[in-house]
């Protein structure tokens, strides 16, 4: 790309507000994604009382985007997780942060994008594609999203707003009409459901209920992500980032319970050839009328979150270049001229996210990589927990623009324990009758990702420039701090 398109003294460009940064996280954790991809599983493991993992889920979680606020609010910079531990931590420690959680972004866009093209049939009235077709569309859907990515942010914030009609529609919507005209269950269900695989959903059940729900309440901090681009970040960023977690809580908790009091036989799980219980509910109840525009709102939000994603990674691949922590950081911290966007990084995720969707023809290969993601965005949030915590029981932590005072240290190891709990249940080896790579994939991916890395970190370890100043970054410091941006003086070396 030559110098006309890109280079390295463009700057990232504050045109998201705090309401498109909150519907940024919004579409990235997205409500009716996160329901279609675990609500079966939770059924399954632990019957109607499945749902109680999704207040318990919140509730941890909730410690976590508070800690996570404050953060954010000291240090609203590109990247978010992997400049926090940098800061908190030994330098090494922080670049492994951004590494392991730039994979799993990673790892999340390519399937996200294999299930939107999995949902892509049904919202036009074709016939399901078979494996090929259905990796081949979705390696399309990447490169479609990359391009409207590098289009502009007008066109992300258009995108994620609509998601955000999709969602009310598609979730709060028809979860009042089922409630209001198709109830089939009494609320009790809820304290004494069966499971749909013949268990008693015991305590077991639950716990595995609450590591599927984990995948519903990560995301917000990709309003974090975007500090940069977002205007007084250390007040918007946390407000943005608590909102999303929340709203999406609710929706998706609401519209768990819609489905659960409507199913007339939880335990016989999915009696259709969809094999997709929610898909059972909707068209038994709506009629088969409707399911094709419900397909058409889960596409939009598959889609968006998709975008959302793709944007969380490529801004974390930016900053990692912009340190020099990554091979190639010159060519990969190159900012559009026209809009200011890493469109380098954009590609870069995008090659690799189609990489890992070709090994989706080796489906146990796919498997393990999926297995991983959940569990990837708790290891990170582990890292980022235990620097934090550690780093203020040694210095003490001073108040930024979002503050929780005298409640921060209890609150932060309060967020520290709930992530590694969550952490280890992900990782479980639950299903005795999967391959052993597939039952341990979360800590298999962390050993290859670990190990892989530290190479590549023995290759840039002298390059990325140490952080001495752990003061409050302001928009200001950001836009003129070449330690913020060193690649901004890197040409006269």
């Amino acid at each position: 790309m030559s110098e006309q398109t890109h280079h390295t003294s463009a700057h990232l460009r504050r045109e998201f507000t705090i309401w498109s940064a909150g519907a940024v996280a919004f579409a990235f954790i997205s409500p009716i994604v996160a329901l279609y991809s675990i609500f079966a599983l939770v059924i399954t493991a632990s019957g109607a009382r499945g749902w109680w993992a999704f207040p318990i889920g919140l509730a941890g979680q909730i410690l976590v985007v508070l800690v996570f606020g404050e953060l954010a609010s000291r240090w609203p910079i590109e990247g978010s997780v992997y400049q926090w531990v940098r800061r908190l931590a030994p330098t090494w420690l922080g670049w492994m942060t951004g590494w392991l959680y730039a994979w799993t972004l990673t790892i999340s866009t390519a399937a996200v994008a294999y299930g939107t093209a999995t949902f892509l049939p049904p919202a036009v009235g074709l016939q399901p594609f078979d494996t090929w077709t259905t990796i081949a569309v979705a390696i399309g859907i990447v490169a479609l999203v990359t391009a409207v990515n590098a289009a502009g942010r007008s066109v992300v914030k258009y995108l994620v707003w609509a998601a955000l009609v999709a969602e009310l529609v598609g979730s709060v919507a028809i979860g009042v009409y089922l409630i209001a005209f198709h109830k089939m269950q009494p609320l009790s269900v809820l304290f004494n459901g069966a499971a749909s695989n013949g268990t008693d959903s015991s305590w077991s059940g639950l716990l595995a209920a609450v590591a599927f729900v984990g995948w519903s309440f990560v995301g917000f901090e990709a309003a974090s992500s975007i500090s940069e681009e977002v205007r007084n970040p250390e007040r918007a960023v946390p407000k943005a980032m608590i909102v999303s977690l929340l709203s999406v809580a609710l929706v998706v908790s609401f519209s768990a319970l819609s489905i659960i009091l409507a199913t007339p036989d939880l335990a016989a799980g999915s009696t259709s050839g969809s094999g997709d219980l929610v898909i059972d509910v909707l068209t038994a109840r709506l009629g088969s009328t409707i399911a094709q525009p419900v397909f058409v709102l889960l596409l939009v939000a598959f889609f968006a979150t998709l975008v959302a994603v793709q944007a969380s990674a490529s801004r974390l691949v930016f900053a990692l270049a912009r340190d020099r922590a990554l091979p190639c950081a010159a060519s990969v911290a190159k900012l559009s001229l026209k809009h200011g966007l890493p469109v380098t990084a954009l590609l870069v995720v995008g090659v690799a996210s189609t990489l890992i969707l070709i090994t989706s023809s080796i489906g146990d290969v796919y498997t393990t990589l999926i297995g991983f993601t959940v569990g990837g965005f708790f290891i990170t949030f582990s890292l980022v927990l235990s620097a934090r915590t550690v780093y203020q029981f040694r210095h003490g932590w001073p108040r930024s623009t979002f503050s929780l005072g005298r409640l921060s240290f209890p609150i932060a190891v309060f967020a520290t324990v709930w992530s590694v709990f969550q952490t280890v249940n992900i990782a479980w080896p639950r299903i005795a009758e999967a391959p052993w790579y597939e039952r341990y994939s979360v800590p298999l991916m962390l050993l290859i990702l670990t190990i892989v890395g530290l190479v590549v970190y023995a290759t840039r370890r002298t390059s990325i420039t140490p952080i001495t100043d752990l003061s409050p970054t302001t928009p200001t410091d950001i836009a003129h701090d070449t330690q913020h941006n060193p690649l901004e003086t890197g040409a006269a070396r």
